[in-house]
């Protein structure tokens, strides 16, 4: 086993640097999902995920397994959208268990404006400021940081 040490002043600088862009940049961005589309980060990723199935439909377990969330954190999600008139679930017919959802008309129109809005403004406080030498760098090394980590589960 390696033995764990302490990082250096400048590697905790970095990383500090790096856990406040990522608060700061997720922040805004839920921000203006919510001022300028009404919506919530997590309405968003719900609503943006349905959107991309063929139909606008999938079963609750499989909308839970894309987000990665727990299947109780969807269905207590899928009832504030719900209530909203944003998706509708559909029932098993053999047992009434409320298994599939899809989008309704409210929720594909809200999704249509808000994934343009919230390209703009990733785009306005992301890419902007970023040279292709810098969105290279950016790119590799969170694939090499996924790839790392995704391994360990995968054996």
């Amino acid at each position: 086993m390696v033995e764990p040490r302490s990082l250096e002043p400048a590697e905790w600088a970095l990383w500090n640097s790096w856990m406040q862009a990522q608060r700061l940049l997720a922040r805004e961005l839920d921000r203006d999902l919510q001022r300028e589309y009404g919506i919530s980060k997590a309405e968003f990723s719900v609503l943006v995920t349905l959107h991309r199935t063929a139909g606008g439909r999938m079963r609750v377990g499989e909308l839970a397994e894309s987000l990665d969330w727990e299947k109780s954190r969807v269905a207590h999600q899928l009832t504030r959208m719900e209530n909203r008139e944003l998706v509708e679930r559909t029932d098993n017919e053999l047992n009434g268990r409320r298994v599939g959802v899809g989008l309704t008309t409210k929720g594909r129109e809200a999704v249509e404006q808000a994934i343009l809005g919230h390209a703009g403004n990733i785009r306005r406080y992301f890419f902007e400021t970023l040279t292709p030498e810098q969105a290279a760098a950016i790119e590799a090394w969170s694939r090499q940081t996924v790839d790392r980590i995704e391994a360990r589960y995968r054996d």
